[in-house]
C-alpha cells in the first residue's frame, strides 16, 4: 500500500515557514522529500552536474572529486549537501561513503533523484558501525532542478514508530550554514512535507 510521501512524484514543491523578514531574520522554504536514511545534516548544497562515483572518483582521505572527467574535479564534498541525480560505478561505493564520514571528509548529506541502494547501505553502515547518521533522501528531479546551488540547507529524515516515513529539504536564505551531521539521534517526522 502506497503511503502519502513516500514517492518522487509526491514531492509538490515547496512551503514558507514564517520568517520575521522585517527583523532581518531569513524565512525557511521547506521541500518535501522521502527518507531513504534517518538523520540530520547541514551545509552549502552542492548540485552534481554528472554522476559520481565515491570508489576511484573522491579522495577517501580529503573528500575531494578526483575523476578528472567529472565536471566538478577538485571540488570538495566535505560538509555539502550532495545533491545527484545518480551515483555511477562500483558498489565499493558504500565503504568508501562509511569511511568518509567517519574521517569527518563526508557530505552532510545526500539528495537523490533515484533511489540508490549502495550508497544508502553507506550511509547506514556508518551509523551502525560509528554512530554517525547522515541522512540520505530522494526528490523528484523536477523538484531538484529548484534548489538553488551552493544554498544553505538542511536535510532531515526519520521514521516514525509507526512505520511512516518522512523527510524535508529546508533551504535557508541565511547566508551561512555550518556543516553538521547527528551523532546517533533521530530526525522528526514530516509526514511527506504534510501537516
Amino acid at each position: 500500500m502506497k503511503q502519502p510521501g513516500n514517492e518522487p512524484g509526491d514531492n509538490e514543491p515547496c512551503h514558507h515557514e514564517p520568517g520575521n523578514n522585517e527583523r532581518g531574520h531569513a524565512a525557511t522554504e521547506v521541500i518535501p522529500a522521502v527518507g531513504l536514511c534517518a538523520g540530520v545534516g547541514s551545509g552549502r548544497l552542492l548540485k552534481l552536474d554528472e554522476p559520481l562515483s565515491l570508489w576511484g572518483g573522491t579522495d577517501l582521505h580529503t573528500g575531494m572529486i578526483t575523476d578528472v572527467h567529472h565536471p566538478q574535479h577538485g571540488t570538495a564534498i566535505t560538509g555539502r549537501v550532495l545533491l545527484m541525480s545518480a551515483s555511477r560505478g562500483s558498489s565499493s561505493s558504500s565503504s568508501v561513503l562509511a569511511e568518509q564520514i567517519r574521517a569527518g571528509v563526508g557530505p552532510a548529506a545526500l539528495v537523490l533523484c533515484a533511489r540508490d541502494a549502495i550508497l544508502a547501505l553507506g550511509s547506514l553502515a556508518a551509523a551502525e558501525l560509528y554512530g554517525i547518521r547522515m541522512p540520505v533522501v530522494l526528490i523528484d528531479p523536477s523538484v531538484a532542478q529548484l534548489l538553488p546551488d551552493d544554498s544553505p540547507v538542511t536535510v532531515t529524515a526519520g521514521s516514525a514508530a509507526d512505520g511512516t516515513v518522512g523527510a524535508s529539504i529546508a533551504i535557508n536564505s541565511a547566508s551561512a550554514s555550518t556543516p553538521t551531521n547527528s551523532v546517533g539521534a533521530s530526525a522528526a517526522v514530516v509526514n511527506g512535507g504534510r501537516s
